[in-house]
């Protein structure tokens, strides 16, 4: 039976730009291509579980507009469960990306109706206790992240914080939490200081995973595990939603039981699938797209 993954997070219809090279501040670059798709950290994490293998829900809010209407139609098509969305009367939230040749991009995000995802109702936190693996990021107010945090706990729902984008944790937060997933940047936000402290994580939360971009990931927990876990290697496209897809698939092996190791190994091989083509949500791969980068590892 395929795991039941609960993502509460954001939902943004993205505009995409590719371009030669970046534009720098004040310059105006001619582009190659523009496309518009479904995105937010997460709904690429609800598409990321569903096509990963399991049966996903997605908590979150939409706009009025008809950026609102396609993210849902596109949700849905992706095979979420969008039963407890909530339609916000009003903007839906939007991302302009820029992505150069070499697949490095630069995003603004607006947040619109994201930001009105407050108060989890009953059914809202219903939904997250019937779950196995609730997945959390940072781009809706952080008391609605604390609060499913809180219905995690009470429902006996592991719970995983992808802490993006960056900001400090509050304590209430830090006590709920199951799994911590960072890069390097947000694991220095967490933790403070001036270089990647992975113990003193461990002294927050008592597991932690940090991705390391092309150099794989490295997994830590309290029980004294610490390792490196390598990267697949595939010919980059474009890397906007590698960590969408990787921390998607996590949610999924960690749901199906599989050792916390051996779920980073199969979680890098979808950012790997995922990096291989442009885009956001249309990037992320199917269970048997990843299963081809894991086995030819």
């Amino acid at each position: 039976m395929a795991p039941r993954i609960v993502v509460a997070g954001s939902a943004n219809m993205d505009l995409v730009g590719l371009a030669p090279r970046l534009p720098r501040p004040g310059e105006t670059v001619l582009g190659d291509e523009f496309v518009m798709m479904a995105g937010g950290k997460g709904a690429n994490q609800a598409i990321a579980a569903a096509r990963a293998g399991g049966h996903t829900v997605f908590l979150g809010a939409i706009g009025s507009d008809a950026f609102g209407v396609n993210l849902n139609a596109r949700l849905n098509g992706a095979g979420v469960d969008m039963q407890h969305v909530r339609t916000s009367y009003g903007p839906s939230g939007v991302a302009v990306i820029m992505v150069d040749r070499d697949g490095e991009n630069s995003i603004l995000v607006a947040p619109g109706a994201n930001n009105t995802f407050v108060e989890l109702t009953e059914a809202e936190q219903a939904a997250i206790a019937a779950g196995d693996v609730l997945l959390c990021q940072q781009e809706i107010p952080v008391e609605t992240v604390v609060a499913a945090a809180r219905a995690a706990r009470s429902g006996g729902t592991r719970m995983i914080l992808n802490a993006a984008p960056a900001r400090e944790l509050p304590d209430e937060l830090l006590a709920d939490i199951d799994l911590l997933v960072v890069n390097e940047v947000e694991a220095l936000m967490v933790a403070g200081g001036d270089s990647i402290d992975v113990p003193k994580l461990l002294s927050m939360v008592p597991r932690v995973v940090l991705t390391l971009g092309g150099n794989g990931s490295r997994y830590a927990d309290r029980e004294g595990r610490d390792e490196t876990v390598p990267a697949f290697h595939v010919d980059v496209t474009d890397t906007t939603a590698a960590g969408d897809a990787f921390t998607g698939a996590l949610a999924v092996a960690w749901g199906e039981g599989r050792d916390l190791v051996e779920a980073v190994r199969w979680a890098n091989a979808a950012g790997a699938a995922c990096v291989r083509r442009v885009g956001a949500s249309n990037a992320l791969p199917t269970r048997d797209e990843i299963d081809e980068v894991f086995r030819a590892g």
